[in-house]
């Protein structure tokens, strides 16, 4: 029997069930689909999420299964097709130069890993494999959760094979990773509120030979300034291109490529279809023993990127909680937390999501028929759009700290203080050690990053000072809670972190920073019950 079902074998329910398998928590994934997708859904991990995926162990796998470290992820605003010279240029550097870059930055503003551009097509597989690798994890594709109960010990869910052959299944917590059509979020009744906007067709395209020949340059992404808001997206084999536009029917997208493309390529369409730009959060992320992640709680447009992302951090936190409250080390307040930490980050981030949409409209607004004629009136469009869109597409591109900055402001296990701290919402990213904030990075002496020495535990480091841990250590043992003391040997640490005591968390968030550690056991007590749920703030 598992102790946790998920519904939804996404990015986000199996990046859950790795992290609770790591754990030792027994899971099963369950999803309808009798495979795992094909379409290219969300096509990049930000830094935040491969930093993640560095502590699963699956950093490299990833890399080497997503687009070459080499190429570039440029983004360009196109005039017309591929063979004209674009609008506008923006420059991002490949992975691999990124990774140099990063490692002669000492002051914590970089994270310990650069993204990576891979299809939802492509990721989902790895994911799959790495949770049947783990003891006590299973994952089952052709099979629909269709109801559940829960009581006060459990849930109970009734889950339907393809073949029409029903069985009970029974388990401590059930989660929701089942999407923006939820099963499990529209059984509890919890609605989603936000708006919707444009809908849009989108087709992938296969070719060969396009990538290699694309006379502007090589990039990721290609807007086009036309009147049907179209971009091409670069998937990660660089064989695929997924083409998004409005107001065309099904039948007109292979005519829309071929124009935008502007020179002949041999190609083949593998999919067209519908979707909906949608910006909302769900009321709830929780109802007792049944929880929500994901798409299912929360929907983004694709500018900026956070869709996935979002739901994977979701997962993270989730799965430490679950697996302390299931373990008993994790008191009641512990899983009451989650929603209290991650549904106000859905809301930034659906926030952060139509800001950079709204700047995408807002050059796009430019847009007139005469853009592509010569002469002063075509000239003065070109300019006009060209100088809002160097600056408004930055929006959709350029948003580290909303990836790496967002802090749990309201969490009850959270021992707050009131130093200073950057604004939780800005797009770029100020490094931070202020309660509720993810650690920044530091690279160690020996030339790993700090979380490279980091574990699934309560840690308390310690930055070139000395102190009695004993009052503390006792507390958490008292509790049953994993928990160890680590320096921290980087000469960059002191500078990074501002306070020479740090006490983090199993996600690497801060849960309480200072000058000493508790001395006295009431202190400590109180310290230990607080982060893990136990006692009230």
């Amino acid at each position: 029997m598992p102790e946790v079902l998920v519904a939804g074998a996404g990015p986000v329910g199996l990046t859950l069930a790795i992290a609770l398998a790591r754990g030792g928590i027994r899971v099963r994934v369950v999803d309808k689909r009798a495979e795992p997708g094909r379409l290219p859904k969300m096509e990049r991990c930000n830094a935040r999420t491969m930093e993640n995926f560095r502590r699963l162990g699956l950093v490299d796998v990833i890399r080497a299964a997503g687009l070459d470290g080499d190429l570039p992820m440029d983004v360009f605003i196109c005039l017309e097709n591929l063979t004209r010279p674009p609008l506008v240029h923006h420059e991002y550097p490949s992975v691999h130069r990124l990774k140099a870059a990063y490692r002669a930055v000492r002051d914590g503003s970089r994270p310990a890993e650069p993204y990576q551009l891979i299809s939802q097509y492509t990721l989902e597989p790895l994911l799959r494999a790495a949770v049947d690798a783990l003891p006590g994890a299973r994952v089952d594709f052709g099979h629909e959760l269709t109801a559940f109960e829960q009581d006060e010990r459990g849930v109970t869910a009734t889950i339907v094979r393809a073949d029409g052959a029903a069985e009970s299944v029974r388990a401590a917590y059930l989660v929701g990773c089942d999407g923006a059509s939820s099963t499990v979020r529209h059984a509890l009744g919890i609605g989603l509120r936000g708006e919707s906007m444009l809908e849009m067709r989108q087709a992938l395209f296969v070719s060969d030979e396009l990538y290699a020949r694309i006379p502007i340059g090589q990039g990721r992404h290609y807007h086009f300034a036309d009147g049907l808001s179209s971009y091409l997206v670069v998937q990660d084999d660089t064989r695929r291109f997924s083409l998004n536009a409005s107001g065309l029917a099904e039948a007109e997208m292979p005519a829309l490529f071929e124009r935008l493309v502007g020179f002949p390529i041999a190609y083949r369409t593998e999919y067209v279809g519908t979707w909906r730009q949608r910006l909302m959060v769900a009321d709830r992320y929780r109802d007792r023993r049944v929880l929500l992640a994901g798409d299912a709680v929360h929907l983004m447009i694709p500018a900026g990127g956070l869709g996935m992302n979002t739901g994977h951090a979701d997962a993270v936190d989730l799965a430490w909680k679950l697996t302390g409250t299931l373990r008993g080390w994790g008191g009641p307040g512990l899983l009451d937390a989650y929603e209290a930490e991650r549904r106000p980050v859905g809301i930034r981030n659906v926030g952060a999501s139509r800001k950079a949409t709204l700047g995408r409209l807002a050059w796009r607004s430019l847009w007139r028929p005469e853009i592509t004629e010569p002469g002063a009136a075509g000239e003065a469009v070109r300019l006009a759009l060209a100088e809002r869109a160097d600056r408004e597409q930055r929006l959709s591109n350029d948003l580290l700290g909303i990836e790496l900055g967002y802090r749990y402001l309201d969490s009850p296990i959270i021992a707050h203080d009131d130093g200073p701290a950057p604004d939780p919402d800005c797009f770029a990213y100020e490094p931070t050690t202020a309660p509720g904030a993810r650690l920044p990075h530091v690279w160690l002496d020996d030339g790993r990053p700090v979380q490279d020495i980091l574990g699934a535990e309560y840690t308390m480091l310690r930055v070139g000072a000395e102190a009695d841990f004993s009052a503390l250590a006792k507390a958490f043992a008292r509790l049953g809670v994993p928990f160890r003391c680590r320096d921290v040997p980087s000469a960059d640490a002191a500078a990074v972190y501002g306070h020479p005591f740090v006490l983090l968390r199993p996600d690497l968030h801060v849960a309480w920073r200072g000058s000493a550690p508790p001395s006295d056991m009431d202190t400590a007590d109180g310290l230990a019950g607080l982060v893990t749920g136990w006692k009230e703030s």
